[in-house]
């Protein structure tokens, strides 16, 4: 290893994953590789340890009763077939050589920055997910809107939802964007019928729209409140102008085809 190599953890198995992380200092976590590996090439990203977790036996997707449990390392790919909103989300991921590497866990640790990305973060927060991941303090679970609040520090091992009585999701792209979203709505109905809604390519993670959320009875209605649970910015695929006008739009129809299959 020269003076300018990361040193490279290789574990075999979840718990060895876990314990080569620890509290995540100085660790870099290589899952597909979609995002580090590029950022690598470039000279973006030095890191002093290299996390891969191709072998960590972090892949799959269980169900126990009405729960489903997805590991982290979990290709994109294998969520398609998934009900909505996370089967359309995930079948909407950049492209299909993309979609074949990049994990669930990358989405949902991807910061949007110049370029919007995490559009499973969307489906999984109106899912009302909940994640397992380790860290300092050892492993926990949380909500997966805390999560991407606080998630820097910490190793996603697996994310869990229950199975909702309908759901919808929306997208809006432009051609030339190289597959990234420029915003992405989602929504699902409770078995209680409690309606949650969620979008991406509005800040750096995917935000709940509690307002929207608030007026599902009324999609126009929930269009226009969507507006106040988000403060929107310009980036390399749309300005904040156009979001403006193009979120209330997305926000009605997930609402609309939510009825539909109700």
């Amino acid at each position: 290893m020269t003076a300018s190599s990361p040193e490279v953890l290789l574990p075999e198995s979840r718990e060895e994953a876990v314990q080569a992380f620890g509290d995540g200092s100085g660790v870099t976590v290589v899952a597909g590789g979609t995002i580090v590996l590029p950022e690598l090439s470039y000279g973006r990203l030095r890191p002093g340890r290299a996390l891969l977790l191709t072998r960590s036996g972090l892949a799959g997707i269980a169900r126990n009763g009405s729960t489903t449990t997805i590991g982290a390392m979990t290709p994109v790919s294998e969520l398609a077939d998934l009900p909505a909103p996370l089967g359309p989300a995930a079948a909407r991921v950049a492209d299909v050589e993309i979609r074949a590497q990049a994990t669930v866990g990358g989405n949902l640790c991807a910061v949007a920055d110049e370029a919007p990305r995490g559009e499973l973060q969307a489906a999984l927060l109106a899912l009302g997910a909940t994640v397992r991941s380790a860290g300092s303090g050892g492993e926990r679970d949380e909500p997966l809107e805390a999560f991407l609040d606080g998630q820097r520090d910490r190793l996603l091992l697996e994310v869990s939802f229950d199975e909702p009585a309908g759901g919808a999701f929306e997208q809006l792209r432009r051609a030339h964007t190289h597959a990234y979203a420029t915003l992405s709505v989602a929504a699902s109905r409770a078995t209680d019928g409690t309606v949650r809604i969620a979008a991406t390519g509005v800040g750096p993670y995917g935000r709940r729209l509690a307002s929207a959320e608030a007026r599902a009875d009324d999609p126009t209605a929930a269009g226009e409140a969507a507006l106040g649970d988000v403060t929107l910015t310009d980036d390399a695929l749309a300005s904040a102008w156009y979001r403006r006008r193009t979120l209330p739009v997305l926000v009605q129809r997930v609402l609309t085809r939510l009825e539909e299959v109700a």
